[in-house]
């Protein structure tokens, strides 16, 4: 640290106005271990009797702690000389800038160094004048402060204006719901019986799946799509019949509840369920796990597939029929439907406290432009967001800069792990990079920002230099 004053030190301080003294350029820097104070002192005007001495001493001073560095002396002729003669050495020993009188120069340049102790942090530096008469009798003294030395305090990078990303507005929310049920059929019918088995359970399921929606008037529903499967034992032939038939069943069944205009409901079939057979096997411990594999994945007709697994390993087979076979008849649904779009912000924050999942991005952003930038409830309105679409890139780089506004760089790291790769996103790295005192790798992220076109990645540029050099002060 340096400090470079002009300082008079008055006569209310060092006695007559003929015997001020001036300081100029005064330093005081710390060095290898050691502190080191440098200035001029001005001695012109400073006349001292034939018998007489006046002593200059910096002295560092803190509380309690203090150090007296070493003196410069002026003495008049007499008093010189008998110092000389009895070999005594001057007022302040060893290491005293001595002169007399009349050979004085008119300013001095001070230097002294001395091993820096936690103390000197905050100490004053005063200059402490003290006259002498014969034998070393005090006449007076006095003291005027110079300056202070601070360690100098290290520049803390400062959060630069981050960059939201506003999302594509949708044309239409489009959104499914999707599951799967298990109706159960007699043997070799197609006939639903509601209350047959687990049948009420299974078409409860697809019901409550329609009245979460169906109910809603923000919402319409547009495609209620049923495809059914049945399993691979018995004739191809004839599970194309029951996987047909039992799905035009199911369908006629919902026609029945719910009166949906002609070509909402959609149905298609799958004859025998071979990909879930395969998953069970493969997720199975069965002794000839590999070997059926291999013929379920064999190009044979279905039914020489299903026959040849039955006579090579009837044992397995029977354990497939017994524990495997009856989830593969099974019908699976989605409802696909549209929310209404919403424009007026007070609304969107209404809805977003009870049915986020109604909300676009976009009407996220919408929200939080009405919104004081880091306040708790912008804040909310993008982690919100963000728990509504984890996977969406943009998402979660506009959570990532929320995080870093409220100084959460874990979560600003784990957000900018899945915000891909605009331009946006990388001078955010280049932020998160700065904010964890990592100017290297901030200053190559915010060059690539700048030449993709990310104009605020100059201003954060010019700080990262600065951070920069003052590392290496």
């Amino acid at each position: 640290m340096k400090i470079r004053t002009l300082l008079a030190l008055a006569a209310s301080g060092l006695g007559l106005a003929a015997n001020a003294q001036q300081t100029e350029d005064l330093r005081i820097v710390r060095s290898d271990g050691s502190l080191v104070v440098e200035m001029g002192i001005d001695l012109s005007g400073m006349e001292v009797e034939s018998n007489r001495a006046v002593l200059l001493t910096p002295v560092m001073v803190n509380g309690a702690d203090s150090l007296e560095l070493s003196s410069v002396g002026i003495y008049g002729r007499r008093r010189y000389y008998y110092y000389l003669r009895n070999g005594a050495g001057m007022l302040s020993g060893p290491g005293e800038m001595s002169y007399t009188s009349s050979e004085r120069p008119e300013k001095v340049a001070y230097c002294a160094r001395f091993p820096y102790e936690a103390w000197m942090n905050g100490a004053s530096l005063h200059l402490h004048r003290a006259d002498y008469g014969c034998c070393n009798t005090l006449l007076d003294e006095r003291s005027g402060l110079l300056g202070r030395y601070d360690e100098p305090v290290p520049l803390e990078p400062v959060l630069p204006t981050l960059a939201y990303l506003r999302p594509t507005a949708e044309q239409e929310k489009v959104y499914s719901l999707s599951g799967s049920a298990f109706i159960d059929f007699p043997v070799n019918q197609t006939v639903i019986y509601p209350d047959y088995r687990r049948n009420t359970v299974e078409l409860a399921k697809i019901r409550a799946t329609i009245d979460s929606v169906r109910s809603d008037g923000d919402i319409r529903i547009t495609t209620v799509w049923l495809k059914g499967y049945a399993s691979p034992e018995s004739s191809y032939a004839n599970n194309t019949r029951l996987a047909k038939g039992r799905t035009a069943a199911l369908e006629r069944h919902i026609m029945q509840l719910y009166h949906f205009e002609p070509g909402i409901v959609r149905t298609d079939f799958e004859p025998e369920d071979w990909a879930g057979l395969r998953r069970y096997v493969e997720r199975s411990e069965l002794a000839h796990r590999g070997e059926i594999l291999a013929m379920i994945d064999g190009g044979d007709d279905p039914d020489i597939r299903e026959a040849r697994i039955r006579r090579t390993y009837p044992e397995e087979y029977r354990y497939l029929l017994r524990n495997c076979y009856p989830a593969l008849r099974h019908t699976d649904y989605r409802i696909d439907y549209t929310i209404r779009r919403f424009t007026d912000v007070e609304e969107i924050k209404r809805v977003m406290k009870v049915q986020p999942q109604k909300l676009s991005l976009n009407e996220f952003y919408l929200a939080a432009q009405s919104l004081e930038p880091g306040s708790e409830e912008f804040d909310e309105v993008f982690e919100t967001a963000v728990r509504m679409y984890p996977d969406d890139p943009t998402a979660n780089l506009n959570a990532a800069n929320t995080a870093l506004q409220r100084g959460d760089l874990k979560a600003a790291r784990r957000y900018l792990d899945k915000s891909g790769d605009a331009p946006e996103t990388i001078y955010t790295r280049g932020v998160l990079a700065l904010m964890s005192k990592d100017y290297g790798e901030a200053q190559l992220r915010m060059q690539e920002a700048r030449s993709l076109g990310i104009a605020l990645a100059d201003e954060a540029l010019v700080q990262i230099a600065k951070l920069k050099e003052n590392e290496t002060k």
